[in-house]
């Protein structure tokens, strides 16, 4: 060791040694009470970033989750007014509706209408949909049959085609 340094530890050894004395106390103290009181602080600032991250997914969630069922809500509207004023409420609306339309478009399309025959599936009451099938046999060339169907689809009655059959004669 250098002479010099060690005189002036020798002659200010009554002021050294509570310095460092002092100086490992505080090393002491942060590592004892400062450091983990900063990873502490530091762990929840983080957890609080995550809830934040957390409640922000879901909000979104619940505003999608709103979404659906008002969608559902305006679907189920949708529905029943499609059942109460497109469908016909019984099988003899369902005949009234179709017993004098079909045979209307059949002449405005100047086809020539030969036979027609109603099917009618029994209906639970589960259901809130019966069917009822009409099977058409026309006579007339590719325009005006296609004129029908044209019309036919056109018209405000609710009517499906769920086969159809041409054969050339």
């Amino acid at each position: 060791m250098n002479p010099l340094l060690k005189r002036a530890l020798v002659e200010n050894r009554a002021w050294i040694f509570p310095l460092l004395l002092a100086l490992l106390a505080n090393v002491f103290a942060y590592l004892i009470l400062v450091r983990p009181l900063a990873v502490k602080s530091a762990g929840a600032a983080d957890r609080a970033l995550e809830a934040a991250s957390a409640l922000a997914v879901a909000e979104k969630v619940h505003l999608a989750a709103q979404g659906l069922v008002s969608g559902k809500m305006q679907a189920d509207e949708e529905l029943k007014a499609f059942y109460q004023k497109v469908l016909p409420s019984d099988l003899a609306g369902a005949r009234r509706i179709t017993y004098a339309s079909l045979p209307a478009l059949v002449r405005k399309a100047r086809v020539k209408y030969e036979g027609r025959t109603t099917n009618v599936e029994a209906v639970d009451k589960e259901k809130l949909l019966g069917k009822m099938s009409i099977r058409m046999v026309l006579q007339g060339n590719y325009e005006g049959l296609r004129q029908f169907i044209y019309d036919l689809e056109r018209s405000p009655e609710f009517v499906i085609i769920d086969d159809l059959s041409m054969v050339e004669g």
